[in-house]
């Protein structure tokens, strides 16, 4: 009996005993119950907690959004608003950047340092009389800029810089290209950071203010302009700030990008001005540079010479004296019709040319061959607004000149010859029309918009071959 007992007894004992699972026990449920509502946490816990949650409700808040929207992104984010914490970090951020940015730079003496240095350690070529380097050359001249100026003239002394310039058979390079890019290369740099001060708004667009301002701050520092009279200077830094919005800002913005004021060739224009000497620059060079003080001046005494009435304002009537009157009647009617802004107060009478109106005027006449000045050429000849003149349109066009032709004692002409030689110069794709496109790419646009615009641009192009003998003549003398 003892032993069956005993027996009975081990068997229940090694029979397996059933736990129950987890979940179902009560600490358990009492416990993740407990956590769950954050009771049991300490504040550190419960603040992460409470950041998960928020972070989750604004990814599923987005994530609604763009289902309800469909996959457009995101391309406008509004401007901090003045005074703002936002919008005081973000000019703090750009005034220590920009400062970074200029201690980088090679000042004058530094330049003046370099030149030296590349002439005291370049070669004569025996052929041409040149100060050439070749890669040997470079980097020792690299080093000993770097200890006379500093790492910041590193950068300019990199294999791929050399690779740039144009080398001879013995794998050298002219020092005096090498140089001039150096300095070209912080000019620019100097100029973009001194814009980008400018740029109130941080966004890569200077305002004609702010481009006025910027013109301004240069005067003292251009060699031709530092005698100007102090009266001149607000009406001198809006002349010549409307030429950079005329050429890079063909969409009439209002705001120029100013990387594309880097590129264009107006900045370098104005930077012409540096030249010390007077007699370095001919009368004439004075007044074909729209910057000038020549030029500026010339431009607001044609303006008040044809503001007969002293308004302010140019009227058709008053506008056709332009030139001498050369112009046709149809052109000016079409200037103000395209680029004339009607007035406030209403009427055909009212529409009159303000001196904004009259620069850009101005300028497209006088840059016919650029595709800005044709583009706003072309507008006006484009009698019907459909994009392409047709041989009735440049008949049209050309009915003024022919009669003014005419009026000054010249020779009879056949308009449909003239119009088939217009043909024959632009060689359009279309053989019914011609298009911007075609007076673009002909490279006579400019000429045919005189013949069509103007009796004097007509002469000369047909007096062409004789004017090209006397530009000859004296050279040959």
């Amino acid at each position: 009996m003892y032993s069956g007992s005993s027996d009975g007894e081990g068997h229940e004992a090694s029979a397996p005993r059933k736990i129950p699972p987890t979940s179902s026990m009560l600490w358990v449920r009492n416990l993740r119950r407990y956590i769950g509502s954050g009771a049991g946490l300490g504040s550190e816990a419960l603040m992460e907690l409470e950041t998960k949650r928020i972070l989750l409700d604004i990814f599923k808040e987005k994530q609604q959004k763009n289902a309800e929207v469909g996959t457009i992104p995101s391309f406008y984010k509004k401007k901090p608003e003045e005074g703002s914490i936002s919008h005081r970090v973000q000019r703090l951020a750009k005034y220590r950047f920009l400062k970074k940015q200029s201690d980088l730079l090679l000042n004058a003496d530094d330049l003046d340092a370099m030149w030296v240095c590349l002439r005291e350690n370049c070669v004569i070529d025996d052929a041409t009389g040149a100060e050439k380097m070749n890669y040997e050359d470079f980097c020792h001249i690299a080093s000993v800029c770097t200890e006379q100026i500093g790492p910041k003239c590193r950068r300019f002394f990199s294999p791929s810089n050399f690779m740039k310039f144009e080398k001879d058979e013995s794998g050298r390079i002219a020092i005096l290209p090498f140089y001039l890019y150096v300095m070209r290369t912080v000019s620019l740099t100097q100029a973009r950071i001194d814009m980008s001060e400018l740029d109130e708004d941080s966004d890569g667009f200077l305002h004609p203010h702010e481009m006025e301002a910027y013109i301004r701050g240069l005067i003292p520092n251009l060699a031709q302009l530092r005698d100007m009279p102090a009266a001149f200077v607000q009406m001198y830094c809006r002349i010549a700030a409307h030429k950079f919005f005329f050429f890079c800002d063909p969409h009439r913005r209002g705001k120029a990008c100013i990387k594309k004021v880097l590129l264009s060739n107006c900045l370098q224009e104005l930077m012409e001005l540096h030249q010390e000497s007077e007699e370095e620059v001919t009368d004439t060079e004075q007044a074909e540079n729209w910057f000038s003080l020549t030029s500026a001046q010339r431009i607001c005494d044609m303006f008040l010479a044809l503001d007969k009435d002293m308004n302010g304002t140019l009227s058709k009537q008053e506008l056709r004296e332009y030139a001498e009157g050369t112009l046709t009647d149809i052109f000016i009617e079409r200037a103000f019709d395209e680029h004339v802004r009607r007035g406030k107060s209403g009427g055909g009478n009212s529409r009159e040319m303000d001196f904004e109106s009259f620069l850009d005027f101005v300028l497209a006449l006088e840059n016919k061959d650029t595709p800005e000045g044709l583009t706003y050429l072309f507008r006006c000849l484009d009698l019907h607004g459909r994009g392409y003149l047709t041989t009735a349109d440049i008949h049209t066009l050309f009915r003024d000149v022919h009669q003014k032709w005419i009026d000054g004692g010249n020779y009879e002409l056949c308009i449909e010859d003239v119009r088939d030689e217009i043909w024959d110069m632009v060689k359009p794709a279309d053989p019914l029309r011609i298009t911007l496109a075609d007076l673009l790419s002909c490279k006579q646009g400019g000429t045919v918009a005189s013949m069509l615009i103007d009796v004097r641009g007509f002469w000369a192009h047909d007096n062409r071959e004789n004017l090209l003998q006397e530009e000859e003549e004296p050279e040959e003398e």
